[in-house]
């Protein structure tokens, strides 16, 4: 049986090993298990997509100690731009010199490496790599959690951090609210002509919003990432198209504004739908990231919802730890639960709602989007609530997301 640590961890995603790196840098020690090794999530073309890191989530991942890593392979978002079919009356968000950028653009491949770099040099984590858990136990002092390579973990905390399908919040009951939107994102990054000049742009369309995504250029090129919502029974066609016809779809939607392009990655793609668990914590047990919340990308915030989960859970842990409590006592979990609760429904709430007003099809005339984008262009204070929501800088910040 493997040494007893604070956490058991499963799940070794970008949410979980954040988490693990956190907690080991306040002395907290964890297990982390993943079914994937560090090789296969850290190789090329393993993960195609990249993520917006707000202001606040930069500010995580800067005090734990990845800035220097990071900073080189980010691309700053210095405005946004909100159109109804590239037609006038589009929003632009960009904020004031002293306000910082919006947040910044990474490929999920970089923060990857980041972490597992990072993590290798910290003894309090104890990385379980190509293994799955096979059995869960949580009892009154500790919890057990059995790989299918018959090794035995033992821990005060069980953490559920597997994504969307988490077999731990199953087996748990947490019961989740969901639905499916039906459609499907194509992701893949481009090659392109002109400068994308550090905008972020969101075209919506009747079949769904389409998103351009600043990158850092690659050996001399422009580089954005696109995230292209098409309804389901579109993407097949959307994936099989030839290159040619794919990028002269991709060169209508966009205007034609970057010139020239080129395929810049593989094209991938992932279903469209949210889940929200009530209760996002039991006996010894916490949900965290996408285990706890699946939110619509169309604001691109599901990864900083997770980020924000392991700001205030280790936060929790700490100041708890410090009083002399173990980690899996139930008055640290509540307060965990009732800090993540509010932001949690408030941004999945927000995604969905603009997602149902603006991005389904038939929900509003294309002439009443404009008019209200037109209202939000004009209005100082909605412009300024919108951009701090992007930077992630409202409600009560964990410490860790402090600058």
């Amino acid at each position: 049986m493997s040494e007893r640590r604070d956490l058991v961890i499963l799940g070794g995603g970008l949410v979980g090993m954040t988490l693990a790196l956190a907690a080991a840098r306040q002395g907290i020690t964890s297990h982390v298990v993943d079914k994937a090794t560090p090789e296969q999530l850290t190789a090329e073309g393993a993960d195609g997509r990249a993520s917006a890191i707000s202001t606040a989530s930069w500010n995580l991942f800067a005090n734990i100690g990845l800035a220097d890593k990071l900073a080189p392979l980010g691309c700053p978002i210095d405005a946004i731009a909100v159109t109804d079919q590239m037609k006038p009356g589009r929003i632009d968000f960009q904020p004031g010199a002293e306000d910082g950028s919006l947040g910044r653009m990474y490929a999920n491949r970089d923060i990857r490496v980041a972490l597992f770099e990072a993590a290798r040099a910290e003894s309090p984590i104890a990385w379980h790599s190509g293994a799955e858990a096979v059995e869960r136990e949580r009892g009154a002092h500790g919890v057990r959690v059995v790989l299918d390579n018959g090794a035995e973990l033992t821990g005060g905390l069980l953490i559920a951090a597997e994504g969307r399908q988490s077999p731990t919040r199953e087996e748990a009951g947490l019961a989740k609210a969901k639905w499916d939107y039906h459609h499907r994102a194509i992701v893949t990054a481009l090659y392109h002509e002109k400068s994308h000049e550090n905008v972020a742009w969101e075209i919506f369309y009747p079949a769904g919003p389409f998103a351009l995504l600043p990158l850092l250029d690659e050996g001399g090129k422009h580089r954005s990432a696109l995230v292209w919502t098409v309804a389901e029974k579109d993407a097949a066609g959307v994936l099989a198209m030839p290159e040619g016809m794919f990028l002269a779809e991709v060169d209508r939607h966009m205007g034609g504004m970057f010139g020239a392009l080129q395929l810049a990655a593989p094209r991938m793609s992932y279903p469209l739908n949210f889940h929200r668990a009530p209760r996002i914590v039991d006996h010894r047990l916490v949900l965290i990231g996408d285990a706890a919340h699946g939110i619509h990308p169309i604001a691109g915030q599901g990864l900083n919802l997770g980020l924000r989960d392991v700001g205030a859970l280790v936060e929790v842990l700490t100041d708890g730890m410090r009083l002399g409590l173990e980690p899996g006592d139930a008055q640290l979990l509540s307060r965990y639960e009732r800090w993540r609760s509010v932001d949690s429904f408030s941004v999945g709430f927000a995604t969905d709602a603009i997602n149902r007003l603006f991005a389904i099809p038939g929900r509003l005339p294309s002439a009443i989007r404009r008019l209200g984008m037109g209202a939000v262009q004009r209005s100082g204070w909605l412009k300024r609530f919108f951009m701090d929501e992007a930077r992630g800088m409202s409600g009560d910040l964990p410490r860790l997301l402090r600058a």
